[in-house]
């Protein structure tokens, strides 16, 4: 009897499962009509999204076509969540804009990266941009979340991008860091040896703190200014260790 029971209350629990699945499903396709009418309307209203079909099933919205920049992919699938009733985005769109080398794109996006931020956190940012048949995948530390989104919008809105890996970091906020960030900065650009890098408003000396590891990034001129950094740095009360990635110009 209790096995009949136990049977019994399987049973009714499927039963009753099965029910509220199709009703979901029931309630989804009653609006799927309605959400493909608004989203094409708000496709339709937009040039850059000229070329976006949508189609609807169970309340999701399928994306496809094209367009010319990688940041009109992510806008169209962000407008399209807003839209009442919609469960969720299937983003298939591809982008086809402007044909752009590897090399080509490396070089655009290197410099881009180097002068971004000028005059905020610039030299506390090192972003690097590595290009593989169009997906850019975006590498380094910045010091806020704003440093990191600009790099990002900036690679976003870039032709030729096809897709974007983004794995910077964001630097933990710490007003110890911060303390590091500026001593190190002092030290580095007050050296009469190294002064003359804080005339490129992009200083290719970038200092990286991360919970007291001082790490220095960029392109000098010479070994010695490479030496002499490290040393400034290593002099910087208060950092736990320091790491010295700066390059040569012309060495690899």
């Amino acid at each position: 009897m209790k096995a009949f029971l136990r049977s019994f209350g399987w049973f009714v629990g499927i039963g009753v499962l099965s029910v509220g699945m199709v009703a979901q499903s029931t309630s989804a396709n009653r609006y799927d009509s309605a959400i493909q009418a608004k989203v094409s309307q708000q496709l339709a209203g937009k040039k850059e999204f000229r070329s976006v079909q949508a189609t609807v099933e169970d309340g999701i919205v399928t994306l496809r076509g094209n367009v010319d920049l990688y940041q009109q992919k992510l806008d169209a699938a962000k407008k399209i969540r807003k839209t009442a009733n919609a469960q969720g985005v299937r983003n298939l769109i591809a982008v086809d804009g402007k044909s752009v080398s590897d090399a080509e794109l490396t070089a655009q996006l290197d410099r881009k990266l180097y002068y971004d931020r000028m005059g905020y956190d610039n030299a506390f940012n090192f972003v690097t941009a590595s290009v593989e048949d169009g997906v850019v995948t975006l590498n380094g530390e910045t010091r806020t979340d704003v440093d990191r989104d600009s790099a990002l919008w900036l690679v976003n809105n870039t032709p030729g991008v096809k897709d974007v890996v983004n794995e910077a970091k964001v630097a933990p906020a710490s007003f110890f860091d911060d303390d590091i960030r500026l001593r190190a900065l002092r030290a580095i650009y007050r050296d009469p040896v190294l002064s003359r890098y804080a005339i490129d408003p992009a200083k290719p000396i970038r200092i990286v703190v991360d919970n007291g590891k001082l790490s220095l990034y960029g392109v000098v001129g010479s070994s010695m200014d490479r030496q002499v950094a490290g040393t400034r740095a290593s002099q910087v009360f208060g950092a736990f260790s320091v790491q010295n990635n700066l390059e040569v110009a012309g060495k690899s």
